[in-house]
């Protein structure tokens, strides 16, 4: 298994990855996916603890950092550091948004808006197919 606290990256090829994702997962994080609003897991979520990347287990979310957007998607002010996402320009379905990759395997999270709540005025508008969930222990 990939330790999750390196910075090295996470390159598979497109068959390694399909074994190693659910379809679901899979649309998400490799092809840019979309999982429809209110279906998601960690959507209603309320438990302490970290929101880690479904496809190589780097850190992503903490819990302190979730609220209630009213999206139907699991949404974040910030995430764990600087070092844990990578942000691209996406023009697809007609919009210019902000798409957000992890930047350990480059894997599909969702997208960031400027709408959020203080302190940082950002959404981070994640799928839940693309993340995994570590309560906090204790």
């Amino acid at each position: 298994m990939t330790d999750p606290n390196t910075t090295e990256k996470v390159e598979l090829t497109d068959a390694e990855w399909r074994a190693k994702l659910s379809p679901e997962q899979y649309q998400v994080l490799r092809q840019a996916g979309t999982e429809r609003a209110f279906t998601g897991k960690y959507e209603k979520n309320k438990q302490d603890g970290l929101y880690t990347c479904a496809g190589c287990g780097a850190p992503l979310f903490s819990s302190d950092t979730k609220y209630n957007s009213g999206s139907g998607w699991p949404s974040y002010t910030a995430p764990v550091g600087e070092e844990a996402v990578d942000e691209h320009r996406d023009m697809s379905h007609g919009m210019v948004r902000t798409e957000v990759r992890c930047a350990k395997c480059e894997g599909h999270l969702g997208h960031v808006f400027p709408d959020g709540p203080g302190p940082t005025g950002l959404r981070y508008c994640i799928n839940s197919a693309s993340l995994d969930f570590k309560p906090k222990e204790g």
